[in-house]
């Protein structure tokens, strides 16, 4: 199925259906709390007398600013409701289990597929974020469905977040396009970034630690190694202690850079990012996976956790040797 027809199948099936519930992965990050808040407001303003809600089992404190979510409905809702889930890889990642109840669920996504799922999938793992899938689907039908201001911020925010500032490999000239057609709409971007981007004092002390006890491999790989008393002494939620992995970012000769975060069961989550030397295939051997360039993964032991950064600075050093040194 080609983008323009998974794009007409989706319209179509929000057409028939008179209740729609929208999903999204847990642990939302901007892509997902705009995507689904964005697509939501859409088609509300479009279909007016359609019950269409956003139900997700867990909350982003940082993007809290975007606003909130509907509330739980009870299981017979779903029996004759659509389900959209976006920004989501796998079935296992879906914040809000229930969707899978509906009568059909639609899929949008733009990481590589390794689980598909749904009646309906759209997912192109070449997009910056599945906010700009959003903008595009609204682009391709807007005779039928409508955009604002507001529906303009929600998916810029995703779009912005998600791309890095439109400065990582999946931004295309139609990001920039699309991105252009929400600025139209008068979204104010300096407070927009404000909410996003600005950190309160201990915060930034939160990153002084972590750039004073990251390590390195003898091949230029970065990491860092935020344990759960690290988070209780700087009171970082979820998000903020993954947000680590950012810190790293601008280390010349550092291609590959990752962040371990201890989670309260005893495992640990890591984030993985790269320039040049995709790591997906990597994540994915560490029960994980995601884009070249940005993946995740879990390990569930120290001598695992030291398996990865092996396997990470092997990978680094075998690019180097390929590739003319850093390049």
């Amino acid at each position: 199925m080609t983008g323009l027809e998974a794009k007409k199948a989706i319209l179509e099936r929000i057409r028939k259906y008179d209740r729609i519930v929208i999903s999204r992965h847990s642990r939302p990050d901007g892509d997902a709390i705009g995507s689904t808040k964005g697509l939501c407001e859409a088609l509300r303003l479009s279909f007016p007398s359609k019950d269409i809600r956003v139900i997700n089992e867990d909350l982003s404190e940082h993007l809290s600013f975007l606003g909130g979510e509907d509330d739980p409905v009870d299981d017979a809702f779903y029996g004759s409701a659509l389900a959209i889930v976006l920004d989501t890889a796998t079935l296992d990642r879906i914040s809000n289990k229930k969707a899978l109840l509906a009568k059909e669920v639609i899929k949008i996504d733009h990481h590589i597929e390794v689980q598909p799922y749904g009646d309906v999938a759209w997912v192109e793992d070449g997009r910056s974020s599945v906010c700009e899938m959003v903008v595009d689907f609204i682009k391709t039908f807007e005779g039928e469905l409508i955009c604002s201001k507001n529906i303009a911020t929600l998916l810029f925010a995703g779009m912005v977040t998600d791309s890095g500032r439109f400065q990582f490999a999946e931004t295309s000239g139609d990001t920039l396009r699309l991105a252009g057609y929400l600025l139209d709409f008068g979204i104010d971007t300096t407070t927009l970034y404000a909410h996003l981007y600005l950190e309160d004092f201990g915060f930034q002390k939160f990153k002084a630690n972590v750039i004073d006890n990251m390590d390195i491999t003898p091949n230029g790989v970065a990491y860092t190694y935020i344990s759960q008393e690290i988070q209780r002494k700087f009171s970082l939620s979820g998000e903020q202690a993954s947000s680590s992995v950012g810190f790293m970012d601008k280390i010349k000769d550092s291609l590959i850079w990752m962040a371990f975060i201890e989670n309260m069961d005893g495992s640990t989550r890591v984030r993985l990012r790269s320039r040049f030397v995709t790591v997906n295939s990597l994540a994915e051997k560490y029960h994980g996976g995601g884009h070249a360039f940005a993946s995740g993964a879990t390990v569930y032991s120290t001598e695992e956790m030291k398996a990865l950064v092996d396997d990470a600075d092997k990978l680094l050093g075998d690019y180097k040797s390929n590739n003319g040194g850093w390049l």
